[in-house]
Order: structure tokens, then C-alpha cells, then sequence
């Protein structure tokens, strides 16, 4: 089987920050409707300037995309139009990659946010090897709610060189054996004594994406959109890989070792994986219910989300 690198890093910063603002832009259908009340999103300037010395960068305010030092993937679901023309609001619940690897500055940055919950979707080994988001010094409450007992081998992949079709039957077996642990962050989002939360996992984009995923369509928000913001992650894993080349080069070789559907975000992928939870279980709100989150919580989740009419 052959595969071809995602996302391969250009070391030049001013490169690499035109490569993120280009993909983190709303092109076509979606700049009509994706925000409202949006900043334009400095971070991938930011994001790259990883070895030199800075403030601690505000939080505060309509950006998606936090700009944060050595975690890539931080995004706001606040500022997304739902299909009757509500909007989600911000600074209630952010999607993240490793918050274990925040350093002392991003810490400080990430503790004006006021969080209340730091939900770790990661298997217990990939806690026990790497440690957990220092929630504590947020302010925060942390909770460990894997989605899967192992991460993915790459012996999953043989056979297949399609990246979209591994991905959804990834996500799809995600809902299975991971339903205690996606309904349980489900009924935090709907408490507003959880919130402001984050939840996050390792890279961002998988096990944080399919929960994304089912909080945005449980709330009303567009699937399209819902794809879009998944896609958002390949700015996150460019910058990632950035930080790697210039911080830890000896540990590039590994990761660039590894299958290319690890480090994917294909829109498409999101977009299949939607299609079958509308075709297997009636969308989300038919999946929620069926594994046992009432409807007072996903009412709850929509009036805790959106804003007021």
C-alpha cells in the first residue's frame, strides 16, 4: 500500500502562516453562512512563531482559532448558524488537541477563559504515557472520558489506500464503542455548571471531531458547516508539524513514518460520516436518544449553546 503525506510542514514561517489563513478562510457556499460575529483570526501567525519569546496572547473575543504556543488545535463552536437562524455562542465550549503539552504561557492564557471542565477524550494509555491537561492551573475540573480503549494501528489501514472511506469507519465505530463515553460529555455540555469546557484529545480532529460533530448538529448547526469545521483541523496539523520540525526534529521521522490518514481531515470524511448517522440512526438527535440521553438534556444542550432569541 502506498500513502501519501497530509499537510507536509513548510519550515518558512511566512509560507506556512500563508498555507494556514488559506485554509482556515470559508470559501464558496460556506462564508455565507459558517459565522457571525467572527473576528478575522490571527493565530496562524501566532502559531508558527513558536521559538521566539512573546506575551501572553489574549483570549478574549470572537476568534475561532485560539493562538496558543505549543497546543495547535483550539477552536470556539461559538459564532455558527444554526438552520433557523439561531447562533451558537462562544467561550462555552472549545475543541482541542493534547492540553497536556500547554506550556507555562499558554496555561496563563488558557485560565482567563474561566473554564470549569476539561473533559480528555484519549485512551488510559495514551493518559498514562504522555499525562493529563494540567486542568488544576486552569481553574478546571478534569474528567477522563475515553472514546476508545487503544488508538489506531496502522495495520488498520491494509488494503485500503482510501483515506475518506478509513476515516468514516473509523468515526462510525466510534459511535459504538464509544457511546458511554460521548453521551456522558453530552449531558456536561447541557450543565451549565460545566461550562465554559473543553474537550479534547491528542491531535484534535477524530475523537474530538465526531463529539464536535454531534454537539453542533444536536444544536441545529448546518452539516455542511459541521464539515467545514472539521476541516479546520489541517491548519492545526500543519502548525503542529511546524513545531515539531523546529523543536523536535528528531522526532519528525516518526511521525512522518506514520499513515497519512492519521494526520487527514478530508471534509468528505465528516460528510459521509453525517450521511450515515442520518441513514442509520435518523441524525444525531436519534443516535443521543436511542443510547439513553433524554430530551430534557438535549433541549438543555441547544438552550445552553445557542443564543438567546
Amino acid at each position: 500500500m502506498t500513502t501519501t503525506p497530509v499537510d507536509a510542514a513548510p519550515t518558512d514561517p511566512a509560507t506556512l502562516d500563508a498555507d494556514l489563513r488559506h485554509h482556515d478562510a470559508p470559501r464558496g457556499d460556506d462564508a455565507a453562512v459558517l459565522t457571525t460575529g467572527e473576528a478575522m483570526d490571527p493565530a496562524p501567525a501566532e502559531l508558527v512563531a513558536v521559538r521566539a519569546p512573546r506575551p501572553v496572547p489574549s483570549l478574549l473575543g470572537r476568534t475561532r482559532h485560539l493562538p496558543l504556543r505549543t497546543v495547535f488545535n483550539v477552536r470556539d463552536l461559538g459564532g455558527y448558524r444554526t438552520v433557523d437562524g439561531r447562533v451558537t455562542r462562544w467561550r462555552r465550549v472549545l475543541r482541542a488537541d493534547g492540553l497536556h503539552n500547554a506550556d507555562d504561557g499558554d496555561v496563563t492564557a488558557l485560565a482567563t477563559l474561566g473554564l470549569r471542565t476539561v473533559v480528555d477524550l484519549r485512551t488510559p494509555g495514551e493518559v498514562d504515557e504522555r499525562g493529563q491537561a494540567p486542568a488544576e492551573r486552569f481553574g478546571a475540573r478534569y474528567l477522563h472520558l475515553p472514546v476508545l480503549r487503544e488508538i489506531w494501528s496502522a495495520d488498520q489501514l491494509e488494503g485500503t489506500d482510501d483515506v475518506v472511506a478509513f476515516l468514516t469507519a473509523r468515526y462510525v465505530e466510534m459511535l459504538d464503542e464509544g457511546t458511554p463515553a460521548l453521551t456522558a460529555a453530552l449531558e456536561l455540555i447541557a450543565s451549565d455548571a460545566h461550562l465554559p469546557l473543553v474537550f479534547h484529545c491528542s491531535a484534535g480532529k477524530d475523537r474530538t471531531g465526531v463529539l464536535a460533530a454531534l454537539v453542533l448538529e444536536l444544536v441545529g448547526v448546518d452539516r455542511g458547516v459541521i464539515a467545514h469545521d472539521y476541516g479546520l483541523s489541517r491548519s492545526g496539523v500543519t502548525a503542529m508539524r511546524a513545531w515539531v520540525r523546529a523543536n523536535h526534529p528528531e522526532a519528525l521521522d516518526a511521525m512522518n513514518d506514520q499513515p497519512a490518514a492519521f494526520f487527514a481531515c478530508p471534509p468528505a470524511a465528516m460528510r459521509a460520516f453525517l450521511a450515515h448517522l442520518e441513514r442509520e440512526h435518523g441524525g444525531a438527535r436519534g443516535w443521543a436518544r436511542a443510547a439513553g440521553v433524554g430530551d430534557d438534556v438535549l433541549d438543555e444542550l441547544s438552550h445552553r449553546l445557542l443564543e438567546p432569541t
